[in-house]
């Protein structure tokens, strides 16, 4: 199988790589990423000689770089992990989250669809639920309430990606995943925040009220979820992916 994992040099685009490359050394798999400010090289580093790696740096909201990977690496199946992902980012700008988000999406979508591929996984998260209250949980159907600029380009990208599913049998499958944790996070993200502002004795910092419970995964128990959902997942259904560690 030939992958293309989008934001590839990401947290979880890069822990999913390395995964997928140590489980499946038949595979081949392509790279391909921005390299914003999130993404890192190094956190591939050890594996960037392999045979069956290969990294391009591109814009998934670059029409004719996308075609290019996709119709020359003869891709079977994409991944899309590529997103502006961080609430206050899209609180203060939210154009690059439409762009990346939603635009970028649209073409992946559009160019799988022209080169005959044969399955498109999401990355998708949680947060397009919106908040869950005191108690309960979110399932499949829950209806989307995205509070955030972040987590509205995430919904659209997931509502794009269904539809083209729907209107022209796509193989999509879109997945939504609570808050990670692990190797090569980025520091703004709030464990490794928490952990670096600690140890230089500076203020932990909360969002909104500090009340909100959130649901966290190791991430590697996530690369092993889509891992699965890539090998015996259904085109056209969304699946959420939990760690059932909720914490205030």
């Amino acid at each position: 199988m030939r992958l293309l994992v989008t934001g590839g040099a990401g947290f979880i685009g890069a822990n999913f790589i390395r995964y997928m490359i140590e489980k499946y050394p038949e595979y081949d798999i392509v790279n391909f990423d921005k390299l914003t400010y999130a993404g890192n090289l190094d956190n591939l580093s050890d594996i960037e000689d392999r045979e069956n790696y290969r990294f391009i740096q591109g814009d998934i909201a670059d029409v004719r770089a996308v075609r290019e990977v996709i119709r020359d690496s003869r891709i079977d199946a994409i991944i899309n992990f590529a997103a502006e992902s961080h609430v206050d980012r899209s609180l203060d700008d939210a154009s690059v989250f439409i762009v990346t988000n939603v635009v970028g999406t649209q073409v992946l979508l559009q160019t799988a669809m022209k080169f005959g591929v044969s399955s498109f996984i999401q990355i998708s998260t949680d947060e397009v639920y919106g908040a869950l209250g005191a108690d309960g949980y979110f399932d499949e159907t829950t209806p989307l309430s995205p509070n955030s600029p972040y987590s509205a380009s995430k919904a659209s990208a997931d509502m794009l990606a269904l539809s083209y599913y729907r209107s022209f049998e796509l193989p999509v499958i879109v997945t939504r995943c609570s808050n990670n944790y692990g190797p090569y996070q980025f520091p703004e993200k709030l464990i490794p925040l928490f952990i670096a502002n600690a140890m230089e004795d500076k203020p932990l910092p909360i969002y909104g009220d500090g009340k909100y419970v959130r649901d966290w995964i190791y991430v590697l128990d996530h690369c092993r979820a889509i891992d699965m959902v890539l090998q015996e997942g259904k085109p056209g259904k969304v699946y959420n992916i939990g760690g059932n560690s909720e914490r205030e």
